[in-house]
Formats: structure tokens, C-alpha cells, sequence
């Protein structure tokens, strides 16, 4: 059996400096860190996580999660979030993996198994943590030897990829899980809300085309979708919007004003001032404070 020190020691090996990267495995990724981070803000997708050293809290709207190598957390929808790095140093870095979730492999996984559907009614918050166990565990090791033989990985990683898959739906968040799988489910019509502001996001609010493309009325999108993201529908718009904005200043050098009327604002004020709120300081101090972040962090 498997234990936690030779995950570590495996990310290591195939992340060799600090940063998120990509695998030969597909949708499997691997994240290196060397010091504690500041609050990182992003956009999460469905997914499977584990920490092999170190420990991170993650926050959606006002819920607050902590996990380290003991846990493993599972993402149901496309959040924002803010996630920040608590322990780790150049002797003993954050090493962490993401395996993102294919809903319709999780949903041909349960019809080809007798795992049931949970009968979950409503949704439940978008993140949810558990404790790992060692059948799981072991799955992920398996995974992650493989980027040793590149040969093995067409035929062998889809196997170890069902087999952490089937260990997820036997454990805790199988109710998670399954709601991921099925298109019919309070969740997945969340799911139709969030790709809908995603893809308008620079547009108006406009709460009858939310309504109409998940296929709810405006009091229950309301209630479900804030109970799975943490946030109304108009809140998340603006975070998309401020992150966009974000991504364009630090990016392509643009400035403030430019940026927020990129992402749909009409008043510079109002981007200035929902922009701070967010990040803790208006757009050109906060955009500063990443570059020198990155350059200590690069040099």
C-alpha cells in the first residue's frame, strides 16, 4: 500500500519548480509552492484534490475550508474562490494535484457499477472535504507512477482515473459525485446558471435569461445557487468581471478604466471601488503587489 511520502515524493520529481503544471495525463495536474502564499483568487472547476505536503484553506463566499495531507476536497461546479497557502518553504514546499472531473465519466462509471444516485433533493455547497483513505490513496500513487513510463499512460491511466473516480463515489462524496453526473439535477441546473454568466459576463444582469437557460424560477435559482456557491448570481458576475478586469491589467498593461470597461462597467468609480472590496486595494497598487510577488518569486 501506498502512504502520502511517496505521492510527495512523486510530485516533486515531475514538478521540479513553483507553479501549476500540466501532466501527460490528461486533466491531471500538479502544483508546487515554496513559500506561504498571499490570497490567490480564481475560478475553480469541477475537480478532485489532494495535498501530499503542506496545508491551504480555500474560501467560497463567507465558508471557509482547510485541508492538508489527511483530506482530499472535491469541487462540484465552477466557483470563484480564494485559496491561500499556509505552510510551506523552500525545505519542505506545498505539493498538491488536481484531477479534474469529466461528468460523464462519473455518470458511465455509476450505470456500469451499482453505486446509487444519492437522493439529495437539494444541493449541497460546491466544496466539500474529507478525510482520505488509504484505498484512495494508493489509486492516486498508481496515477502519478505512470509519468515515469509515458508508454503505459493511453492504457493504464484511464484505469487508475475509474478506480479514484469509483473510490469517490464509495465515500462521503457520493452525493456530490453523482449530482456532478446527472444533467437533470438541482445542481446541474445551477451548473446552465453559471455557464450562462460565464459566457455574458461583460453583459447586464438579466435574471429572466438566467432563469430561462437553468430552467428555474428566480426564488429557487436564488436559494440553490447560493447555497452551492456561496454567493447570489449577481455576485458572481461581479467576481467574474473583477477577475477578467485582473487578468488584462496585470496581462496586457492595460489600465484601470480600460480594463473595467472591458468587463461590462460603465462607471470607472464603481470598478475602482467593487475592485478594492474584492482584493484588499485599488486596481494599480493591487496589480504592483502580484508583479513584485512574482518577481520575488522568480528570482
Amino acid at each position: 500500500m501506498a502512504d502520502i511520502r511517496e505521492l510527495a515524493e512523486l510530485i516533486e520529481r515531475f514538478s521540479k519548480e513553483d507553479g501549476a503544471h500540466a501532466t501527460s495525463i490528461p486533466h491531471l495536474f500538479l502544483h508546487r509552492l515554496s513559500h506561504p502564499s498571499t490570497p490567490l483568487y480564481s475560478v475553480y472547476e469541477p475537480a478532485f484534490c489532494i495535498i501530499a505536503q503542506g496545508r491551504k484553506q480555500v474560501m467560497v463566499g463567507e465558508q471557509v475550508y482547510l485541508y492538508d495531507a489527511s483530506k482530499y476536497l472535491v469541487v462540484s461546479v465552477d466557483v470563484p474562490i480564494v485559496s491561500h497557502i499556509m505552510e510551506a518553504s523552500p525545505s519542505a514546499p506545498f505539493l498538491g494535484l488536481r484531477l479534474d472531473l469529466d461528468p460523464a465519466v462519473i455518470g458511465a462509471l455509476m450505470m456500469e457499477s451499482d453505486v446509487k444516485r444519492a437522493a439529495a433533493a437539494q444541493p449541497g455547497p460546491s466544496l466539500g472535504v474529507s478525510d482520505l483513505p488509504d484505498e484512495l490513496l494508493d489509486a492516486v500513487v498508481r496515477l502519478l507512477r505512470l509519468l515515469a513510463t509515458p508508454q503505459d499512460i493511453p492504457i493504464l491511466a484511464p484505469l487508475a482515473v475509474r478506480e479514484i473516480l469509483y473510490r469517490l463515489l464509495r465515500g462521503e462524496q457520493t452525493a456530490r459525485l453523482s449530482e456532478i453526473a446527472f444533467a437533470e439535477s438541482k445542481l446541474q441546473q445551477v451548473n446552465r446558471a453559471i455557464g450562462w454568466i460565464k459566457r455574458n459576463f461583460r453583459a447586464p444582469f438579466r435574471m429572466e435569461e438566467l432563469t430561462g437557460a437553468a430552467g428555474m424560477s428566480a426564488s429557487a435559482l436564488h436559494q440553490h445557487f447560493k447555497t452551492v456557491t456561496g454567493m447570489s448570481p449577481l455576485q458572481y458576475q461581479k467576481q467574474l468581471r473583477l477577475h477578467e478586469a485582473r487578468t488584462l491589467i496585470l496581462s496586457q498593461s492595460v489600465d484601470a478604466a480600460t480594463a473595467g470597461h472591458a468587463v461590462g462597467y460603465e462607471s470607472a468609480s464603481q470598478f475602482s471601488r467593487e475592485y478594492r472590496r474584492l482584493f484588499g486595494a485599488p486596481p494599480l497598487r493591487d496589480v504592483e503587489r502580484l508583479r513584485d510577488a512574482l518577481n520575488a518569486a522568480s528570482g
